[in-house]
């Protein structure tokens, strides 16, 4: 359902207004261990997208946030990890969890410059879709673009090879 259905008539009938959706680096390239995070950011940031080609025309904006790690609580005690460890995943999901609380409170992303960088965006004549806050965000989703980049590239011909030839 698009936000033209839930809309009673405030930013619409206006023609102004900026939607900030809060996703995650996670909603971009996923990591071992938090794969339903994941997903759940990742569907942020799908929605988002749609979202903002539905509201362009209506003059609203749309953003979605998408921090890597912050000095919040969210890899400390808010953090819920599931009792049940399967030894098998100790090098890939088991690391990255521990990798999480290790750094709790040390993340280099400050809240209040993450802040500071969403007032920015917002007050932009042209704000982007998505606002990477953070170098790990930064260096994350270059990352992704050079594995997708990598696999298009490869899978070239396959891809392509999937549709009817020319004039069938």
């Amino acid at each position: 359902m698009g936000f033209g259905q839930h809309d009673q008539g405030g930013a619409r009938a206006q023609h102004s207004g900026h939607i900030l959706n809060i996703s995650s680096i996670g909603g971009l390239r996923s990591f071992p261990g938090v794969g339903f995070y994941n997903a759940t950011k990742y569907a942020v940031d799908g929605y988002s997208e749609s979202l903002a080609k539905e509201t362009a025309s209506l003059g609203i904006k749309v953003t979605v946030i998408a921090p890597s790690g912050f000095r919040t609580d969210w890899a400390g005690r808010s953090a819920n990890n599931s009792k049940i460890v399967i030894a098998d995943y100790k090098e890939t999901a088991g690391a990255n969890k521990e990798a999480i609380r290790g750094y709790s409170g040390k993340q280099p992303g400050d809240p209040e410059r993450a802040a500071e960088a969403i007032i920015k965006a917002v007050e932009a004549e042209h704000p982007p879709l998505r606002l990477l806050l953070g170098k790990a965000a930064l260096n994350g989703a270059r990352l992704k673009l050079q594995e997708l980049k990598a696999d298009f590239d490869t899978w070239e011909e396959t891809t392509t090879g999937a549709d009817f030839p020319e004039g069938e």
